[in-house]
């Protein structure tokens, strides 16, 4: 009954303001003021404000929210904590009971092989070989002009 009766009086209030509005000549305002000032009294005639009042103080009602609310905090933690044990490779560790630990690959063994057997070809004796070039690594000149260059 209560929920009723302020709902009618903040309808007439924004009638009320909506009528000042018109009068200053501003219409598209007054007009969406009323607008607005319609919604409290259209719900309370459609039944939906005392459907909210009877949910809001009935105790099982708060205890569904909570349970809720629970489910929702268990499905999170369950998908953060799956998101942190997943591997490199995006897919969930297979654990075996008793079964022997999987072995670790050194980075460089999944590297493909570049030798001339893999491209099909056998190596002629008489070619000579170059000898291998100097690793890019050791050449630290042009960063080190680059960062004289910029007083670092």
């Amino acid at each position: 009954m209560l929920a009723e009766t302020l709902c009618a009086a903040v309808s007439a209030a924004g009638l009320g303001i909506a009528a000042l509005t018109a009068y200053r000549k501003r219409f598209l305002a007054a007009a969406r003021i009323t607008a607005y000032a319609l919604v409290p009294v259209a719900l309370v005639m459609t039944g939906l404000v005392e459907w909210v009042s009877g949910i809001a103080f009935k105790p099982t009602v708060w205890i569904g929210f909570g349970l809720l609310a629970l489910a929702w905090l268990l499905f999170m933690t369950t998908r953060a904590v799956e998101r942190r044990s997943l591997g490199a490779s995006g897919k969930p560790a297979k654990k075996v009971k008793g079964g022997a630990a999987p072995e670790a690959v050194a980075p460089a063994a999944s590297a493909p092989s570049l030798g001339a057997a893999a491209a099909g070809a056998q190596p002629q004796p008489s070619a000579r070989r170059k000898p291998p070039a100097a690793a890019p690594a050791d050449d630290f000149s042009d960063i080190e002009a680059i960062l004289k260059k910029h007083g670092i």
